[in-house]
């Protein structure tokens, strides 16, 4: 597998943490105090979703899966995958001015691969097909650009943010989507680009769920707290889980075939040691969402498998935040067989921990806030 060595890192442009340890609370009243109903997300079952215009649709769509179908964007093609478990089903209550039923509305969870990944390996990765066709929402799987293929990740004059405007809206055009419910996860430089969302769409994107790569975007002010579930590994050898880069993206050799521990052959004796779940890198970056959140400091700590810290902090309803610390997992992606199978490149894999399964769990619960 050495011609994926380089598929979940990020450019060394987007992969640096913020240290900073001040919290900067930025939503409007959300410091302090709860903020209220009518500026959160919320999971009560009982708010009505919001139909997209495809709901308009009779036809439907038929199943796909991993569909390649390209879109322009400003005069460029861009392509993505696509998976549906098909036409939703009808519901009695929701019925058209002509008394025909109407497709039930569908979640859109989109998927953001790493640095050099792409789409076609990342499906792979995260594996979220199986879980699209069992609890039936649509999954897309945008494909960045570039050589290696990666997300930009700046705010402004960022052509990835146009193309997933275009993406969501084409898609809620065709498919019957519900649009409060439309949700970003992704790996590395994918997670990433999910935390800048979660900062810069939060009137579009209803939570976020970055693996490895976690940021709080420097000057991040939402009109709303953003749901945040993060995950990230204690050896992880290439976003070093308290700050810094290492692996390929310090300019170190690929490993030997028959080198042990993590990719950079030091992930299991170096990086586990003096890592510090408190500390500045990644545990800054969330402990930043949950200020921004309006979440109370003190987080509570308990263990859902062997190896994993379950940090979640007390929240206000539509603010919820947590965090997977994975103790000696590395830049992958915890339950993925595909990840397991490359930990020469990305480390240690935990196969404990099902994270596209608690993602999903953690962001189908997540809507936006009535207009």
């Amino acid at each position: 597998m050495a011609a994926v060595a380089v598929l979940a890192v990020v450019g060394a442009v987007a992969c640096s943490s913020d240290d900073d340890a001040t919290p900067r609370p930025s939503v409007s009243g959300a410091s302090t105090a709860a903020p209220t109903t009518a500026s959160t997300t919320t999971t009560e079952a009982s708010i009505a979703p919001v139909p997209s215009p495809g709901c308009r649709n009779r036809g439907g769509v038929p199943a796909v899966t991993d569909q390649r179908r390209e879109i322009d964007v400003d005069g460029t093609t861009r392509w993505y995958l696509l998976t549906t478990p098909g036409p939703a089903a009808t519901s009695s209550s929701s019925t058209s001015a002509s008394g025909a039923a109407e497709p039930d509305p569908l979640p859109l969870l989109l998927d953001f691969h790493g640095l050099a990944e792409g789409a076609e390996v990342h499906t792979r990765m995260s594996g979220f097909d199986e879980i699209a066709g069992r609890e039936r929402f649509v999954v897309a799987y945008p494909n960045g650009t570039g050589t290696p293929v990666h997300w930009a990740v700046e705010t402004e004059g960022n052509p990835d943010l146009d193309f997933t405007d275009q993406l969501i809206d084409a898609l809620g055009s065709e498919l019957c989507l519900d649009m409060s419910r439309v949700y970003s996860t992704g790996l590395s430089n994918g997670a990433i680009f999910s935390s800048l969302l979660g900062c810069v769409r939060a009137e579009r994107i209803a939570a976020i769920a970055p693996v490895a790569g976690v940021q709080y975007p420097d000057g991040c002010q939402t009109d709303r707290p953003v749901p945040v579930l993060a995950v990230h590994g204690t050896a992880d050898p290439i976003l070093q889980f308290n700050g810094g880069v290492g692996g390929f993206l310090a300019g170190e050799d690929p490993p030997e075939e028959s080198s042990g521990g993590g990719p950079d052959g030091s992930a299991s004796s170096s990086s586990i040691a003096g890592v510090d779940i408190d500390g500045p890198g990644y545990p800054e970056a969330v402990r930043k969402w949950a200020a921004h959140n309006g979440c109370r400091p003190k987080p509570a700590d308990t263990e859902p498998v062997p190896d994993v810290t379950l940090r979640t902090y007390d929240c206000p309803p539509g603010g919820e935040v947590e965090f997977y610390v994975v103790h000696g997992g590395g830049h992958s992606w915890p339950g993925s067989a595909f990840s397991e199978t490359i930990e020469m490149v990305v480390g240690p894999t935990n196969m404990a921990l099902p994270a596209s399964q608690l993602i999903w769990d953690f962001l189908s619960a997540q809507r936006l806030p009535a207009p």
